[in-house]
């Protein structure tokens, strides 16, 4: 199981679609080997060093905090279904609610489009804030999303790093 590292007033909660196997086998985020956030994260200027899953608490040091929309692990985030999503919501918004970050930075588009009912929606910042967070949609760092190179996540993540600092 993977359990959400999360902190009231944060400034980003980072959500993922819902945890791969080894995260949750292992009780860490982001820990399969061909997933690149961590390195993402650091290279774009979120954090001093490349945190490893093992250590992934550390990142509450930063002032950024872990959750996924769906809980349950999976290979591939596309084998969860509508339902799945459409039961998270209400769990994911009383967390949202009760935490308070400035931030949430979905990664990919999956999750926020079903939380949102949106049909259509673009990278970076979105237009209406959700439980009183700003959104931001990245990049999904997952390895299986070849679409982006790890030039172009550092890209689209050390852009919102900017927005976040100023």
């Amino acid at each position: 199981m993977l359990t959400d590292i999360i902190d009231h007033h944060l400034d980003v909660i980072f959500c993922g679609i819902n945890p791969g196997l080894k995260s949750a086998d292992d009780g860490h985020h982001f820990s399969g080997k061909s997933n690149r956030f961590w390195k993402v994260l650091h290279q774009s200027g979120f954090t001093s060093h490349e945190i490893e899953p093992i250590n992934d608490t550390h990142i509450l040091n930063s002032g950024y905090g872990l959750t996924t929309a769906v809980a349950r692990a999976t290979s591939r985030a596309d084998e969860l279904s509508k339902e799945e999503f459409d039961q998270a919501l209400d769990t994911f918004k009383a967390k949202i609610t009760e935490f308070q970050p400035k931030y949430i930075a979905f990664l990919g588009k999956a999750a926020y489009k079903a939380f949102s009912k949106k049909k259509e929606i673009s990278w970076g910042p979105q237009s209406e804030d959700f439980c009183g967070a700003k959104v931001w949609v990245l990049p999904n760092t997952s390895g299986l999303n070849r679409g982006f190179s790890l030039s172009d996540l550092v890209s689209a993540y050390h852009e919102f790093y900017l927005v976040i600092k100023n």
